[in-house]
Formats: structure tokens, C-alpha cells, sequence
């Protein structure tokens, strides 16, 4: 425990806060705004910290999740005028980037792959499956767009048009974010926002990232070598244990293991 006294001359303070796997999961205490909010509004206020330092390692999910935490983010630091720096380690990909551009600076490790600018929405179609089965779907709605891309019946191009152009609205959201963001940085030259990754060096170049750097040395090089450090993060919760909360992490972590394995990790 760090004691800091006001009346004394304190070494600076970084307040540390981990944001690993996919956002916006069920189970295994995922990445969302509503488990974040707490952490956040401590790691940004208690102690009067001088920066706060986000350990990343996410390949995405919810673009709704990554937007709310990436404006609490911005919020609070504007609010109390901590910097924030963002350390990504395997991955900051599609919604991991999304929080990693809310920091103020971006480094990453050699190896780390960064980028996925883009939006996906994956699926299923097991029309042919219960066709052979002799099963049949029976649906019934009221508005002629309420069974839109149900699995269990064919796809339609309509439907498929009007998901088009909610991916699309939302991969322009992200473009702006970026944009907002990293500004001038960003290589003019080069379309970054076709869903492509890259590794740190070469995301270095293009501008996604300020460079390669690990947390500890790096904040010690910017705020002296007595720079103390105070972690924060998402605890598994106690009713894991049991079978319902059991079924909601394995479902969770089989998604999860999925987002990781599209960037081969």
C-alpha cells in the first residue's frame, strides 16, 4: 500500500488499469462499461494520479461496449486532465483499437498486432439441415422485416442489403473515432480502415501507434525512476462457481477463444 501524504512532496503516481479479452462477452468478468465505470472512475480520481495507463489485450466485440468505454475514457480525462497512455500486448484489434485510441499515446510491443478497422457480423444458415430432418420452421411476425436473417430460413438479399448498411454506419462511426483521434498522425496515403492488421512496427508507420514501448520503463522515462505504480482490474465474480454462471463463462470463453484465433493467437 502507498501512502501518500498531502503535505509532502509525493513521487508520481500511475494508476494502472487492465482491459483483457473480448468486449461485451457474457461471463469471465468481460470488458464492458457497466463493470468498467468503477474502476475507471478510481484509477482516473483516487490519489490524484499524474497518468493513467491502459494494459490492452482485446480482439474486439461489441462496437456499442467499445464506444462507451472509450467516452467514459475521454470523459474523465478530460475532466481531471490525466493523461492517458494505452500498452497494448498480443492484440488491440476491431474494438480492442477502438479502446486504444482513446489513450492520449498508443505504444505496443514488437510482436503485437494491431488495426481490424472495420466491422463483422457472422452467422449461421441451417435451413438445408432441418429440411433433411423433416423439420419445419413456423414463424409469424407483424412488420415484414421482423424475422430478418433468421438461421433457420433462407437468406434474402433485402435483408442482407439492410444489414449491409448497419455495418456500414457503424465501420463509418469508427473511421471518425480514429480519425478524431490519432488526427495528423495517421498515413494519408494508406487506406487503414479496410479491416487489415498489422504489426506494432508497421502500424508505427502508418500512424495507428506511437511506437514500441512496455509499460514500466516507459512510464519511468517519462515521469522518473520513484514513478509508483496502482493497478486496478476486473475481478471474477464469486457466483462463477456455480453451474448456471459455469455455462455463461464456457459459452463465453468459446467465443472469446474464437475472436483471439482470427488473428492467430
Amino acid at each position: 500500500m502507498n501512502l501518500r501524504l498531502p503535505f509532502l512532496k509525493n513521487p508520481p503516481l500511475v494508476a494502472i488499469l487492465r482491459l483483457s479479452g473480448a468486449i461485451g462477452m457474457v461471463g469471465r468478468g468481460s470488458i464492458s462499461d457497466h463493470a468498467l465505470a468503477p474502476l475507471l472512475e478510481k484509477a482516473f480520481r483516487r490519489g490524484k494520479p499524474d497518468a493513467v495507463a491502459l494494459e490492452i489485450n482485446s480482439p474486439g466485440g461489441s462496437p456499442v461496449q467499445s464506444a462507451l468505454i472509450g467516452a467514459r475514457i475521454r470523459r474523465l480525462a478530460e475532466e481531471t486532465k490525466v493523461p492517458v497512455f494505452a500498452f497494448v500486448e498480443d492484440v488491440a484489434a476491431s474494438g480492442g483499437y477502438w479502446l486504444a485510441a482513446a489513450a492520449d499515446e498508443i505504444w505496443a510491443d514488437d510482436n503485437s498486432v494491431i488495426g481490424s478497422i472495420g466491422v463483422i457480423s457472422a452467422g449461421f444458415g441451417a435451413q438445408v439441415f432441418l429440411a433433411r430432418q423433416g423439420i419445419e420452421r413456423r414463424v409469424h411476425t407483424a412488420g415484414k422485416s421482423k424475422s430478418m436473417l433468421d438461421p433457420f430460413r433462407p437468406e434474402e438479399e433485402e435483408d442482407v442489403a439492410r444489414l449491409k448498411v448497419i455495418l456500414n454506419d457503424i465501420h463509418r462511426n469508427f473511421i471518425a473515432h480514429v480519425q478524431a483521434r490519432r488526427g495528423d498522425k495517421l498515413d494519408s496515403k494508406t487506406d487503414l480502415f479496410t479491416g487489415e492488421i498489422w504489426l506494432a512496427r508497421r502500424a508505427t508507420d502508418l500512424g495507428l501507434i506511437d511506437g514500441i514501448a512496455h509499460l514500466k520503463p516507459k512510464m519511468q522515462e517519462r515521469f522518473g525512476d520513484k514513478v509508483q505504480f496502482r493497478r486496478y482490474g476486473l475481478r471474477r465474480p464469486l457466483l462463477a462457481r456455480w453451474s448456471v454462471q459455469m455455462a455463461q463463462d464456457a459459452l463465453g470463453g468459446l467465443e472469446e477463444r474464437a475472436q483471439f484465433a482470427r488473428f492467430g493467437l
